[in-house]
């Protein structure tokens, strides 16, 4: 931490920290923490539409797979309009919890009855727009979807998912690139959704294009015990076994969840240098399990967060549950601090934190997420007299804002050193929280009532 320290930003970019740099134009925070951006590698934004209509306990068993009946059924009503509404309000609420940038796994690209619309991005493209107005920079994963699962075709309410190929898949990729090149808060990467989802031909011809075109690569992997069995059914394999024989892992990689793995699963996850995107909120919501950071750290995997579902929106809180889920497991505290921090009070405090921001931005192949010269000046400010923080010192600082900091701490959000909020509310030239809520409702009417 740099008590009374300049951050100097010029063309979007930090130039210096410390001493002031020559020349620029002082803007005081009193009062203000200045911390880099959180950032949400991993996220589904039209899943805001169902946040509180799936906690319901069924007739029969409650979990991943009844809740996912309830996505589905929200997935076939959202017209183009909806997609755009909800995700505007889902990044509305990102950036008031100070998340500078998003991975959208984007599996929305047909209309209901499996067609194409006569622009084919056009979701995607609903979805980018919705993020730029707002103010973030957004990282649009092009999501791969073949099937219903090994031998099943695609059910009805699927087929607003399904591809004809990979290569449909790198085309659509390929469209929005040519289409955003010139906004460069927006990137694209492709995401086979699953080992489920996808045949292994799908995922190591799309890891391939990623790889050669310096994507970021992201795939779901053992969020259940029922994904890891039917790869087990279907190649013989686990899902980490059967992606480390398609070459796929690796440092341009991202795994998301990764909870039920072996032992050789963690061992080559490891050595691979393969990120893990866990997204601790929806994973306790949907019953998933705990994520064992632990030990991919040890084995040397990368960490980074994301929001998923959007059923809460609060990095911090991301950061937090993966050490406290893994308190609950192991009766241990600090299980995720750096080797060498035994003493230092902010140490585990300062490792979550990175896995909030440079950890995102690594797994979307972006640079920054640590305020550094020649980075994007995207960062966070915090009110230090916000009752959730106040009191704290330099020394206590980041340990008090990483397990205790409120969303009402966070006052200024500001991307490539554009502002995105200013005192907790959009600035002139951002749509008005009013009209974003106000539209995010309206839409919720129409698709639900009441």
């Amino acid at each position: 931490m740099h008590e009374g320290a300049a951050l100097s930003v010029s063309g979007g970019t930090v130039v210096a920290v410390g001493e002031p740099a020559p020349g620029f134009a002082p803007v005081r925070l009193a009062g203000k923490a200045l911390l880099p951006g959180l950032v949400s590698a991993h996220g589904h934004s039209f899943q805001r539409a169902i946040r509180g209509r799936t906690q319901v306990r069924h007739a029969g068993r409650s979990d991943f797979w009844s809740w996912r009946e309830a996505m589905y059924r929200a997935a076939v009503r959202l017209d183009p309009e909806d997609v755009y509404a909800v995700a505007r309000m889902a990044f509305h609420e990102a950036a008031c919890a100070g998340i500078t940038a998003v991975g959208e796994f984007h599996y929305l690209s047909r209309d209901p009855a499996g067609r194409r619309y006569e622009d084919p991005e056009l979701l995607a493209r609903e979805v980018i727009r919705a993020a730029r107005e707002v103010g973030l920079r957004i990282a649009l994963l092009r999501t791969g979807y073949a099937r219903g699962g090994a031998g099943i075709a695609a059910a009805p309410e699927q087929l607003r998912f399904v591809d004809g190929s990979p290569e449909e898949v790198l085309e659509s990729a390929l469209r929005l690139a040519r289409i955003t090149e010139r906004d460069p808060a927006v990137t694209v990467g492709l995401a086979p959704h699953s080992v489920r989802a996808c045949p292994a031909e799908w995922i190591g011809t799309l890891a391939a294009e990623a790889r050669l075109r310096g994507w970021p690569l992201h795939v779901h992997v053992a969020e259940q015990p029922g994904e890891v069995d039917q790869c087990r059914a279907e190649h013989g394999l686990t899902p980490v076994e059967l992606l480390k024989g398609l070459f796929v892992l690796g440092p341009g990689t991202t795994v998301v969840h990764a909870i039920h793995l072996a032992p050789s699963d963690v061992d080559a996850l490891g050595r691979s240098g393969t990120t893990v995107c866990a997204c601790p909120t929806t994973e306790r919501d949907l019953g998933d399990g705990v994520v064992p950071a632990d030990g991919l750290l040890r084995a040397g995997a990368g960490i980074a967060l994301g929001i998923d579902s959007f059923v809460q929106v609060d990095l911090l809180e991301e950061a937090r549950a993966l050490e406290g889920n893994l308190r609950l497991v192991r009766r241990e505290r600090g299980l995720l601090a750096a080797a060498g921090g035994a003493g230092r009070i902010d140490a585990l405090a300062a490792r979550l934190y990175g896995f909030a921001s440079a950890g995102g931005m690594r797994s979307l192949a972006l640079p920054g997420g640590t305020l550094a010269p020649g980075e994007p000046a995207d960062f966070v400010a915090l009110d230090l007299r916000d009752p959730s923080i106040a009191g704290a010192s330099a020394q206590d600082l980041l340990p008090a804002v990483l397990f205790s900091a409120a969303r009402t701490a966070v006052k200024d959000v500001v991307v490539a050193g554009e502002p995105v909020l200013v005192e907790g509310a959009p600035p002139a030239g951002r749509p008005a929280a009013s009209e974003v809520v106000s539209d995010f409702e309206r839409t919720m009417k129409k698709l639900w009532g009441g």
